[in-house]
């Protein structure tokens, strides 16, 4: 249980440092476009957009930072000009992630810690036999 408390939590620390790093990346290189929104999945939400050489691009990863689009909605985003594919809906930034991480966080350890408490009395109470 620790174990997957922990990797759980290193996984969380993991999400908010690449999302910080793929803000960067967009803020050292910022390009601006208004994309249509293609659909909305559970798992990713497509966009289409073009950039001012005049291609058309849309990330097979989706957009960060989605919530609230629906299809068929046009929507201001900005990107790495030298990553067309790396794109964030305009204004919305990392910090989006830190309230869904730590609601996770907090519900994985007040799970873990008193699992673990109870696992540990058990285990002094009735050792297994060598």
């Amino acid at each position: 249980m620790l174990g997957v408390a922990s990797l759980l939590t290193l996984m969380c620390i993991g999400l908010v440092f690449a999302a910080v790093r793929n803000d960067n990346a967009i803020a050292a290189h910022l390009g601006t476009a208004t994309a249509t929104v293609e659909s909305v999945n559970f798992d990713r939400t497509i966009i289409q957009y073009q950039t001012p050489d005049g291609v058309v691009h849309s990330p097979a990863t989706g957009i960060l930072y989605p919530s609230g689009l629906k299809a068929g909605q046009l929507v201001a985003i900005e990107y790495d000009a030298t990553n067309p594919d790396l794109t964030r809906v305009a204004g919305r930034t990392a910090t989006l992630t830190l309230l869904p991480v730590g609601v996770t966080l907090l519900v994985t350890w007040l799970v873990a810690v008193p699992l673990l408490w109870w696992l540990r009395r058990l285990i002094k109470r009735d050792p297994v036999p060598a």
